[in-house]
């Protein structure tokens, strides 16, 4: 087993034919993250001025049998990431292959990181559980059995919650309705997209210095990241907590686009056009949320979802699904435990499980 740098085109048009290879037949796939790792491995991006993304085959003897790509950013100096893994089953000496080649790719790194696609807010995590349903948009999708190329790593684990809206409804109508402690609740201004997408990077990146992973980012990365959304996006899907015009945190929530598409298929633009004329998508996922370091003893969060209960219910939505959450993140699953527990009235248990393999290098 080896890892082959991809270097002609031929190579690279092995490196994205490998997901079709490795899903075919599983009515479960979805395809629409390759355009992120479209962007992230072909480049020129913002984050590649900071950041080394490099593309490999996976070889056994001659046949071509997996794919990932080695990160290197400068942000996060002591890792080397395995990032887009897809590979065949059956196979042995994965990890010892991509230790290998991590030490040669940057001999200054300590850490092996499996499962990051350069930034949390990229993507992170091999799935660990429900194989034969859809991914929500933005989660994880992979095989089963990729979990066990890695068990000699440390696993951190990550979960994500799934909710049906009636009850999140029920509660929110049995609130007092009204000013919140001067707390006001907006929605992003696409017209002003890059203005608003500095001040969610601002606050994004004072609000997750404690998180395991996390670097702070460019305002254009994430520009970069919601430009090509924005035919699917409105400004109801970004909410920022205000209070005297200065900002307090924001909740960042968008449809489930998988539901658009079927089996191992990315957007098209049809997709676009029926989503904008008869939007027919049910679960929306619950993506983030920040509050700056001031706004963690306020009542903005509880302001923004009254706010974000009342789109979701006139949008007619029936289910939501939070994104993925470290199991050792304990401030971010106990308000999310708080929540639920406060609609439902009995302790959620997680619904989807994913995780992150490390080990030394």
């Amino acid at each position: 087993m080896k890892l082959q740098r991809v270097m002609s085109a031929e190579e690279r048009r092995q490196f994205y034919r490998m997901p079709s290879r490795v899903y075919q037949g599983n009515i479960a796939h979805r395809a629409t993250e390759e355009s992120l790792t479209r962007m992230l491995v072909d480049g020129p991006t913002v984050f590649h001025t900071h950041a080394r993304v490099a593309p490999y085959l996976l070889l056994d003897g001659d046949d071509v049998v997996g794919r990932c790509a080695l990160i290197h950013d400068t942000k996060l100096p002591d890792c080397v990431q395995v990032a887009f893994f897809e590979a065949m089953p059956g196979l042995s000496g994965v990890v010892d292959c991509l230790t290998l080649e991590a030490r040669v790719f940057e001999p200054t790194a300590q850490r092996l990181v499996v499962g990051m696609n350069g930034h949390l807010n990229y993507g992170a995590g091999l799935l660990l559980s429900h194989f034969a349903t859809p991914p929500i948009f933005g989660l994880p999708y992979t095989p089963a059995y990729y979990a066990d190329y890695f068990a000699t790593l440390t696993l951190r684990g990550m979960v994500s919650y799934r909710f049906s809206m009636p009850e999140f409804e029920q509660w929110e109508t049995q609130q007092p309705h009204g000013e919140i402690d001067g707390i006001t609740v907006r929605t992003m201004d696409m017209r002003r997209l890059r203005q608003e997408v500095e001040q969610y990077t601002y606050i994004d990146n004072n609000s997750f210095d404690d998180t395991p992973y996390w670097s702070h980012r460019l305002p254009q990365e994430n520009y970069e990241l919601f430009h090509p959304f924005r035919f699917l996006l409105s400004g109801e899907n970004l909410l920022f907590a205000e209070r005297d015009n200065k900002p307090l945190g924001f909740l960042l929530w968008y449809p489930d686009f998988n539901e658009l598409v079927g089996a191992g298929r990315d957007f098209t633009m049809w997709d676009v056009l029926r989503f904008r004329c008869a939007d027919p998508i049910k679960t929306f996922r619950f993506a983030e949320i920040a509050l700056l370091p001031q706004a963690r003893h306020s009542r903005a969060v509880y302001a923004m979802m009254l706010k974000l209960i009342a789109i979701t219910r006139r949008r007619g939505y029936t289910h939501g699904e939070g994104g993925f959450i470290l199991e050792d993140n304990v401030p971010s699953l106990t308000m999310t435990r708080k929540y639920l527990e406060r609609a439902f009235g009995e302790k959620p248990a997680p619904y989807r499980r994913f995780g992150i393999f490390e080990g030394g290098l």
